[in-house]
């Protein structure tokens, strides 16, 4: 998606989940500087700081800081520190997170643990509604909110196991979220992003398979990057997408058209029917 020329010009974000260069989070980031908005980094673990760190230089971030999303302290710390960085206002609120336990996401779901469950939810659902809540003094009329979720949310992926009923529940408190926050104009957005190949991804059994899959059968037969979902993260993000709110928005190539996907998808018909 290209640019669209300074579209978030003087606005302010704030991006959790933010990893490593090759995250989703990181082109979301890069994507919301380009268009001229200021963007702060919120990342999981402490000891990832170093690694961080030239990704906060490169897009000249007021600040970046840890953030464990399971304590409600945490994340009131990163707000309190948004509030005297951005003066107040937040425009825009990105939550890029999932994470589930390794053993949750091999063998059974049947086998799927009570702990595992809870952990999973907790994480990559609940912690949409936690920072929503905790940013809600700081949101003004237009700001939005983007959540990231997965077509695994409707239908059985391999290997994604408890974490496809995460990406569900995440779906159902952006819709939550959206009806409650709509008077106040505030909008609440999903991005599904198909198989985009990332380094938490590729750590999902069977993600390969699916990538592979994706590149061949979905419509415009190509292989997704994490620019096609941060270009349409901005759009979310931006004036444009003023009147959109409650909504899946998929970014998957067109792969959640197909019915089946064990065979290609038709050709173009290039001659009419005689």
């Amino acid at each position: 998606m290209p640019a669209m020329m300074g579209s978030l010009d003087g606005r302010t974000a704030l991006v959790f989940g933010v990893a490593t260069r090759h995250s989703i989070a990181w082109a979301v980031a890069e994507r919301l500087h380009a268009e001229g908005a200021r963007v702060a980094i919120v990342y999981r673990r402490p000891e990832s700081a170093r690694r961080i760190a030239p990704l906060v230089r490169a897009i000249e971030a007021p600040f970046a800081m840890p953030c464990d999303v399971r304590d409600d302290a945490a994340v009131a710390a990163v707000m309190d520190r948004a509030r005297e960085a951005f003066d107040g206002r937040l425009d825009i609120l990105v939550h890029a997170l999932a994470n589930a336990p390794t053993a949750a996401l091999m063998g059974r779901f049947t086998d799927t643990t009570r702990p595992d469950f809870q952990a999973a939810l907790d994480v990559s659902a609940y912690s949409l509604i936690a920072l929503a809540r905790a940013a809600e003094p700081l949101l003004v009329p237009g700001s939005s909110i983007v959540t990231l979720t997965a077509i695994a949310s409707r239908r059985v992926v391999p290997g994604y196991n408890v974490m496809g009923v995460a990406k569900a529940a995440l779906e159902a408190s952006m819709r939550h979220l959206a009806v409650e926050l709509g008077p106040a104009g505030v909008r609440v957005n999903a991005i599904s992003a198909g198989a985009v190949r990332t380094v938490a991804a590729m750590a999902v059994p069977g993600f390969r398979t699916v990538y592979r899959q994706g590149k061949a059968l979905a419509p415009l037969r190509r292989g997704l990057t994490s620019r096609d979902v941060a270009g349409a993260v901005a759009w979310l993000a931006s004036d444009g997408s003023g009147a959109v709110t409650g909504q899946v928005i998929e970014v998957d190539g067109g792969w959640s058209v197909l019915a089946l996907t064990g065979s290609p998808a038709p050709e173009a018909v290039t001659e009419r029917p005689s």
